[in-house]
Order: C-alpha cells, then sequence, then structure tokens
C-alpha cells in the first residue's frame, strides 16, 4: 500500500468538478483508492462518496493506493491534487 497527505488549498474543498476529475484520474487503476479526510473514507473512483466526503479547505487528506498499479495510481494522484486542488 502506498499512501500521502495533501492540505486542501481549494477554496471550495473537493467539490463537484475537481470530484469529477478526480474519479476520471482513478478509474483506470486497478488498485483500490481511496480519500480519507479523517471523518469518512471514500472510495476515488465513485464521485458521490468523493463529494460526500466533505473535504473543505484546510483539511489534509490521506490518499491510498493498494493493488498491482498502486505506486502510478499515486503517482498521478498527487499530480492531480498539486494542480487542482
Amino acid at each position: 500500500m502506498k499512501e500521502f497527505k495533501y492540505t486542501i488549498k481549494d477554496e471550495l474543498g473537493i467539490h463537484a468538478r475537481p470530484a469529477g476529475l478526480l474519479v476520471k484520474v482513478a478509474a483506470p487503476f486497478k488498485s483500490t483508492i481511496t480519500v480519507d479526510t479523517g471523518a469518512k473514507q471514500a472510495d476515488a473512483k465513485k464521485i458521490m462518496a468523493i463529494m460526500g466526503a466533505g473535504a473543505k479547505k484546510g483539511m489534509t487528506v490521506t490518499c491510498r493506493a493498494d493493488g498491482p498499479d498502486e505506486a502510478e495510481a499515486i503517482d498521478a494522484l498527487k499530480k492531480f491534487f498539486e494542480a487542482n486542488l
């Protein structure tokens, strides 16, 4: 399992637009990918789960990938979070 932590900088947190983009980044990977806010853990391949996690500006989330392509998934997620959130 690989993981990284990221503090949300977007004023609106993870809202509809970045949640949809996050799902598109996560979907091609075979690994299980989750975003953990501390209060909730969301499947990164399901938009409603990501939006329901309620990640707001200033919150530190932990992204985890577990599976055959976990290293590639974590690299892609890091780039996504840094560019979009």
